[in-house]
């Protein structure tokens, strides 16, 4: 994957929200919209360890309201670890960041792992981990 881009409604407290959870380096400036460029733009943040990019894209003309995955669109996304163990170590930073968060979830009978939470808009995000 080389970068996710979601429409927030608050582009700078999603910007510092993305950045602490996931330690990204916020690059420089703004991208406009590629055929939209008066319509909105996106604050880039970057993993220096993998190069995945998070776009967070603010819209003027944003209708409001909270994130539905019942909605046509996005459900949610994941991000794989390479360890059962790394999901535990991602619990207890989530929670000394104090965000809400499933907790490690085992289904041993289908071999996989996970944490469930929400950014601040209520986008559901997982840290995945399959086992084999």
């Amino acid at each position: 994957m080389h970068h996710f881009s979601p429409t927030v409604s608050d582009v700078e407290a999603s910007a510092g929200w993305y950045a602490r959870v996931f330690d990204l380096d916020r690059l420089p400036g703004e991208a406009r919209h590629h055929g939209d460029e008066d319509g909105g733009y996106a604050v880039l943040l970057i993993d220096r360890r993998t190069g995945l990019l998070i776009g967070l894209h603010h819209h003027h003309g944003h209708h409001g309201g909270p994130f539905d995955e019942r909605r046509a669109g996005l459900d949610h996304i994941a991000w794989g670890v390479r360890d059962r163990a790394d999901l535990d170590a991602w619990a207890g930073w989530l929670d000394d960041l104090g965000v809400a968060h499933s907790g490690v979830i085992d289904k041993v009978a289908r071999s996989y792992s996970a944490i469930v939470f929400r950014d601040p808009d209520g986008i559901q995000l997982e840290l995945f981990h399959r086992d084999g």
